[in-house]
């Protein structure tokens, strides 16, 4: 009795260590997506959720239902990254203007601030959407394919 107590003792100091010096090893769930993001990028697991949910919140806007649900279904968290997300700034009616006087091409300037303001949020700089990119296209690419990916992209642009 008393050897399998010693036993069950070091078997439980042996997981509290391993979950300290390496928290992926106890946490499978975090070695997706976010867990790519946090570890290349040097980022929370707050921030990659929200920059992530912010990229796929506007991806959803453009792709078809069929497409979204594809991704969605290829995308373990992908809802839970999009609750993450904050709500970009208002623009002022001036960059609205501004905006509106470059036709197509404004929508494309449109996502960008929308995008930079919601990382911006996150205490992230704007130019972080450019590290988060080929991040989330190679992983989509990854588990979803080639098309998939192409279609995330066209989303967004």
């Amino acid at each position: 009795m008393k050897t399998q107590s010693v036993g069950q003792v070091i078997v439980l100091v042996f997981v509290y260590f391993v979950a300290n010096i390496h928290p992926g090893f106890v946490h499978a769930e975090d070695s997706g997506l976010v867990g790519m993001l946090t570890s290349q990028l040097g980022i929370s697991q707050g921030q990659a959720e929200g920059g992530a949910g912010s990229i796929f919140k506007m991806a959803k806007q453009g792709l078809s239902e069929q497409d979204y649900t594809s991704l969605a279904s290829k995308i373990p968290g992908i809802e839970k990254m999009i609750s993450a997300s904050p709500e970009p700034e208002q623009k002022s009616d001036l960059f609205s203007g501004i905006s509106s006087m470059f036709g197509s091409s404004s929508s494309k300037l449109d996502k960008m601030a929308d995008l930079k303001s919601s990382f911006q949020k996150l205490g992230l700089s704007g130019d972080m959407v450019g590290q988060f990119m080929p991040i989330i296209y190679d992983y989509v690419k990854e588990k979803g394919g080639e098309k998939l990916m192409s279609s995330l992209k066209e989303s967004l642009l």
